[in-house]
């Protein structure tokens, strides 16, 4: 028996049909029976449909003798399906790559509800994709599994099949069947919440829902989108005849009018002149199915109200006159935005006229987030040794606490901002400053780079949709032929940087100003900073620091750091820091064994502070491998995170210490003691002799001389690994750590 059932309806998708198919088909998870309905479709659908089956015995073609609809062929597939799971996917969407994996692991971690509720994203005829509208119902923090009074929001999610895996049994035992007629997935999705004794939700994005441009019901004008009232009489009919359900007709009668408002007011729905008699059925509906309690808000009230009055011609004028207020208002904003943006940027033309300063200095880091990395690293050796150069700090109010008194702090989009980036001689950042920077002659733009590329970046994303997003690629491509010098920790990142974007600038493989620290700090500070951070002196500190999930539209911390820690006992602490695009799940009140870090301004205090780091595909393990301390590897999600992002190496295979792909392995290695083993010792050796070359504690002296006093000759020489000397660790349980010094070659 399978794990998976899945069921797809056809009618008139020859043109999507194969993306459909084989978006099951090719999945890595295998454990499934495709059942695929040919609802006597006119095209060649039908064909399509036998050719999938007699290549693939896990094809299962069905060719009903009439078209019967939507509704009734799924139930033809139903009375076929004898997996554990059902799944229904329409035929003209797909599922996203590694779906069926990631809800075969999620339904096994939540103990097998009875509906798994999993996230989509739209994909528009036009190529734009955006997300679910209503976020948040998702979230996986609290209980594994649920039923729908610890989280009624679910009813807000959109009424559909498809983005939802069903246990069989549960569906056979409660007789669950399809309606026919339009919006079936009405009748169909609210006494399944209702009746579901068990369920669980998944954030991430498992299906693509295709916004055709024509063909799809939704866009299909005509009648039959009247059946919406039958439909909404088989829900209550069904909360009539299961009275312990009856705490739920607020809800869902509030439901029932926001789809009613939502089919009237669509431009493509009704037919030219029906739609006073669709609002006269719906004021009908209303008065029969009315429930007290569940209260909208105040705007929402007047549009339900106007529903139940049947005022189509009110309820038409107030929805175009919010409009034309909404309008207006947008309007009027961009106006003023507009007139302010046209004065700054004459303000910075003429700026642009006067003297480049010659001894001023402008940096900025990630955006405008704060003081931090190379750019931070930089600005702190200008001002030791070349105290002539005046240095200013860009970044949002909301950061300034974080600038060095010493050093000037600027407020992106203000006129001083445009002052300084007209007039500064040097440029530095670790992104990139304004699109409308126009760099002068006489100014130097040093990029700093924030990381060693284990991901995909610049040129190579343009082959990865999933993970360019919103990003302007050939912007960026752009911007880059604006650097003079880009920085570099490694061989192998001034081969990337180099082909990944390409321009004039000349590479500096001079080691990261922002890993100085891990080479000069003392014992000292290792020992302060651990007690700012409140770890015991005996305590065994791991800093967990994921990586951001480019197929995850909200991020997920991956591990149960709370159950982790009640296997690893009280000798251990965990500091968890989320990455700045995600959000985290907050540390419980009662465990003072975890400790969230994520706002923590400096993450090379984090490091220092930590006796060992479990990431995933973060660049951080770059850099904590200059500490000489035990890295594990977190790769749970590895094919998923290579499809998407796409990465320069198979971490796997070289990785700087232990690897672990599940949460049971990550526990072994560490109750085991292999976390601080002699091979994961060798792995890390390897590791720092490929990718920590110059990052001895010097890279930003030998910056600031090459690039701001004009030294190239004469620049300190990297100081070969063997005698280094990394700030200690932490502890005299480190004194067992094993290491291993390799010997050049191994490189």
């Amino acid at each position: 028996m399978p794990r998976f059932s899945v069921i797809v309806p056809v009618y008139q998708v020859q043109a999507y049909l194969h993306e459909c198919l084989e978006s099951v088909l090719e999945q890595p998870f295998t454990d499934l029976e495709l059942i695929v309905i040919d609802d006597c479709s006119p095209d060649a659908s039908g064909a399509i449909v036998d050719e999938f089956a007699a290549r693939d015995p896990r094809v299962r073609a069905v060719h009903l003798t009439e078209n019967v609809g939507l509704g009734r062929a799924r139930n033809a597939g139903l009375e076929r399906a004898v997996g554990d799971y059902v799944i229904f996917l329409d035929s003209d969407d797909s599922l996203t790559p590694d779906a069926l994996h990631a809800i075969a692991d999620r339904l096994k971690n939540t103990d097998g509800p009875d509906v798994l509720v999993y996230d989509y994203v739209r994909s528009h005829w036009t190529g734009r994709t955006a997300p679910r509208p209503v976020t948040g119902h998702l979230c996986e923090e609290g209980p594994a599994s649920f039923t729908l009074d610890d989280r009624p929001a679910l009813l807000r999610v959109l009424h559909v099949v498809w983005n939802k895996a069903y246990r069989r049994e549960f569906l056979e035992r409660a007789g669950f069947t399809f309606a026919p007629g339009y919006y079936e997935d009405v009748s169909w999705t609210y006494p399944v919440l209702v009746a579901a004794e068990s369920i669980a939700v998944f954030d991430r994005v498992c299906v693509r829902y295709r916004q055709r441009r024509k063909g799809a019901i939704t866009c299909s004008p005509g009648h039959r989108h009247f059946e919406i009232f039958s439909q909404y009489d088989r829900v209550f009919a069904y909360l009539d005849a299961h009275p312990e359900t009856a705490r739920w007709r607020p809800l869902v009668f509030r439901r029932m009018l926001d789809h009613f408002s939502t089919v009237f007011l669509a431009p493509d729905r009704l037919p030219s002149g029906s739609r006073a008699a669709f609002l006269r059925q719906a004021r009908t509906y209303c008065r029969r199915y009315r429930a007290p309690g569940a209260t909208p808000p105040a705007r929402t009230r007047i549009r339900h109200a106007l529903v139940r009055l049947g005022a189509h011609r009110s309820y038409r004028a107030l929805h175009a006159a919010r409009a034309l207020q909404r309008r207006v208002r947008r309007a009027a904003g961009a106006a003023r935005r507009a007139v302010r943006a046209a004065i700054l940027q004459t303000h910075y033309r003429l700026q642009r006229l006067l003297p480049v300063r010659e001894n001023d200095a402008v940096f900025s880091a990630y955006w405008g987030r704060g003081y931090g990395c190379n750019p931070a690293g930089v600005e702190a050796k200008v001002r030791e040794l070349a105290p002539h150069i005046r240095t200013a700090w860009i970044a949002h109010p909301e950061h300034h606490h974080t600038i060095p008194p010493a050093t000037r702090r600027l407020t992106p989009g203000t006129a001083a901002y445009w002052t300084a980036l007209a007039r500064s001689k040097y440029l530095v950042n670790n992104v990139n400053f304004d699109r409308r920077l126009v760099k002068r002659r006489g100014q130097v733009f040093l990029q700093t780079q924030h990381g060693t590329p284990l991901k995909h970046m610049g040129l190579d994303l343009l082959e990865r949709p999933a993970a360019v997003g919103d990003t302007d690629v050939r912007r960026i491509l752009a911007n880059c032929g604006k650097w003079d010098y880009v920085l570099s920790a490694n061989r192998h990142s001034t081969l990337v940087w180099e082909r990944v974007y390409p321009a004039g600038y000349t590479t500096l493989e001079y080691g990261y100003p922002r890993n100085d620290l891990y080479q000069n700090a003392t014992g000292e500070d290792v020992a302060r900073l651990r007690e700012t951070l409140g770890i015991p002196q005996d305590s065994v500190a791991i800093l967990y620091a994921p990586t951001h999930r480019d197929y995850r539209r909200t991020q997920r911390q991956a591990i149960d750091l709370e159950r982790m820690l009640r296997s690893l006992g009280p000798r251990f602490t965990v500091l968890t820091r989320a990455h700045h695009l995600s959000t985290i799940l907050p540390v419980g009140k009662d465990s003072s064994q975890l400790v969230d870090v994520s706002d923590h301004p400096c993450v090379e205090s984090l490091c220092l502070a930590s006796d060992v780091l479990v990431t995933d595909y973060s660049s951080l393990m770059f850099d904590y491998a200059n500490l000489d301390r035990p890295i594990v590897v977190y790769a749970d999600d590895w094919e998923a995170y290579e499809a998407t992002r796409g990465t320069y190496f198979d971490l796997r295979k070289f990785p700087p210490g232990a690897v672990a792909t599940g949460e049971d392995e990550l526990i072994d290695i560490f109750v085991t003691g292999e976390w601080r083993g002699v091979r994961s010792a060798r792995r890390r050796a390897a590791f720092r002799e490929r990718f920590c070359p110059h990052d001895d504690g010097r890279a930003a002296e030998r910056v600031v001389r090459h690039v701001l006093l004009g030294e190239t000759a004469g620049l300190p020489s990297a100081t070969p690994l063997a005698e280094r000397r990394p700030a200690p660790a932490p502890g005299p349980r480190q004194e067992s750590q094993a290491t291993v010094t390799l010997p050049t070659s191994a490189a």
